[in-house]
């Protein structure tokens, strides 16, 4: 279950929702939670997480050790934190700031590289999925995303599949559009990692889940967790997607 704060909250305000959050899932053990707040916050969530069943990741991450490069962070500034996850090709990311399946093919690398545990992420635009192009542009963000990647040195990944149309939009894929987009991730998978990899792929939904919704969508088999937007910042409501 991972919480995708985007550009929201001050540290103050990060120390606040852990204040109020980590007693409520206090003795969680069923899923993984992961935080990934803004790059500014991320001390203040280390710290206010530590010794909890929280772990705390960054929001992206590039794919040089260092350089000039500005407005960017490495894995090793990242590790040098204390962070354990990172989110990489977000839609955003995609949408709004140039990021391409090659570049984060790369990011992919240098994470696994580092040890950090990857929440890559792919989905389709509303018209890909009303031109009948779902299948086809997930197979080609996998493929791309995978390329040059042994499935031993790709254990810790995670899959966030992402319809595009449905972030931030309240619009949420059925139960059964979203397992169905997943199988074919793990499809995929199959053939670049093979079975027993696919197998044990997490493979998350992230579209506009709420407490409301994520019962019904997690509740399917393909699916396994959650990549959690707006309804993460807020620590009653997260906590009730958590514990579905």
């Amino acid at each position: 279950m991972a919480a995708n704060w985007k550009m929201y909250k001050t540290p103050d305000q990060t120390r606040d929702f852990f204040r109020d959050f980590l007693p409520l899932v206090s003795g969680h053990t069923r899923d993984e939670i992961v935080v990934c707040p803004p790059f500014l916050d991320l001390p203040a969530a280390l710290e206010a997480a530590k010794g909890s069943n929280v772990s705390i990741g960054g929001q992206n991450v590039h794919w040089k050790e260092e350089g000039a490069f500005t407005g960017e962070t490495s894995a090793a500034l990242l590790l040098a934190l204390g962070v354990t996850h990172v989110i990489i090709g977000h839609s955003e990311r995609r949408q709004y700031f140039g990021e391409t399946d090659d570049t984060v093919n790369l990011r992919l690398k240098t994470a696994l590289e580092a040890g950090l545990i990857p929440i890559c992420c792919v989905g389709e635009v509303l018209e890909e999925r009303e031109a009948g192009l779902t299948d086809d542009v997930l197979r080609r963000q996998c493929v791309r995303a995978f390329h040059a990647i042994s499935a031993k040195k790709a254990a810790k990944l995670i899959i966030a599949y992402e319809p595009v149309w449905a972030i931030g939009t309240g619009k949420t894929a059925t139960p059964e559009l979203a397992a169905e987009a997943h199988a074919v991730i793990r499809t995929e998978a199959t053939e670049i990692f093979g079975e027993e990899f696919a197998a044990n792929l997490r493979i998350l939904y992230g579209g506009s889940v709420k407490p409301e919704n994520a019962t019904t969508l997690i509740s399917q088999e393909e699916i396994d967790g959650a990549l959690v937007g707006g309804a993460s910042l807020d620590p009653k409501s997260f906590t009730a997607i958590v514990k579905y």
